[in-house]
């Protein structure tokens, strides 16, 4: 290109090239925020033409998937931002803070992290589980328990497992990871990067509210973000209650280089509009 350039011409074929190889590329985007979608919000579209379509709007991943499901997005170039395994290890009620669960939790990803690892991800999924009467006490040092045991087959092949903050007041009753301060303690608790949080904007809006405040006071245990409009879980925008640029210029200005995964349930027709939308919103300069 140098040489041309010198030249006072650029070839017709070189330049159709480059365009060619920057199309292929997809949108280009900003570039502060890595840009991911769960797929089960557009669940009325086949995996592979989702893909496809995630792919001209900018997007570099898709969230939430098994994998029986990663070769499809490989094949488009996308990552899979934060995956999940199978079984027991996708149940939202039944998870670490219960001892009863830990065999079954621990083989299930024991079998998984090492396939998350081959498949070049590096992050999954994990979830407390329901409170069922037990106190934050014995809940914090139930999930400590089992999940130090996944410590060594995390460290080993370098994955670590996020635990999901949800809401319990209106999505997940009962739900136990509910609040940033209790998910933080367990972080403590286990004393390992290994193990982070995932920070779901809609429903800690919900439960606590104070977003950026909270993003800033925690960010050093949270590895993941997703997105939610308030109320209702639908579009990111003006309709709603949170303003999405400033709580990723908070995400952004902590350090953060990870993804953001839009998990909002479109509403309105056109749902890659939405998602195009959605994107665009987070996409801060």
């Amino acid at each position: 290109m140098a040489a041309a350039a010198g030249l006072g011409t650029f070839s017709g074929s070189l330049a159709d090239a480059f365009a060619a190889s920057q199309k292929a590329l997809g949108p280009q985007l900003n570039g502060k925020i890595n840009h991911s979608v769960c797929k089960w919000c557009y669940s009325k579209i086949p995996l592979e033409t989702f893909a496809q379509d995630c792919k001209k709007i900018g997007l570099t991943s898709i969230e939430l998937l098994g994998p029986e499901e990663w070769p499809v997005i490989k094949k488009y170039g996308l990552t899979c931002a934060l995956p999940w395994g199978e079984g027991l290890t996708r149940s939202i009620d039944k998870g670490f803070n219960d001892p009863k669960n830990h065999e079954e939790l621990i083989k299930g990803f024991e079998d998984v992290i090492p396939k998350v690892r081959a498949a070049g991800y590096d992050k999954i999924i994990c979830f407390s589980g329901n409170r069922r009467g037990m106190s934050d006490y014995d809940g914090i040092r139930n999930c400590a328990e089992g999940i130090r045991k996944l410590l060594p087959t995390c460290e080993k092949h370098n994955v670590t497992l996020v635990m999901e903050l949800l809401n319990s007041k209106v999505n997940h009753k009962d739900y136990m990871c509910d609040r940033t301060e209790w998910g933080a303690a367990l972080c403590e608790a286990i004393g390992s990067e290994k193990f982070k949080l995932l920070y779901d904007i809609y429903h800690m809006q919900i439960q606590e509210g104070d977003v950026i405040a909270t993003i800033k006071k925690y960010h050093k245990y949270i590895a993941h973000y997703h997105t939610g409009g308030v109320p209702g879980r639908h579009e990111i925008d003006e309709t709603q209650e949170l303003y999405y640029p400033s709580i990723m210029k908070a995400i952004v200005d902590t350090g953060y280089k990870g993804f953001v995964g839009q998990e909002f349930v479109p509403s309105r027709g056109d749902d890659l509009a939405s998602l195009k939308q959605g994107v665009t919103i987070c996409d801060i300069a």
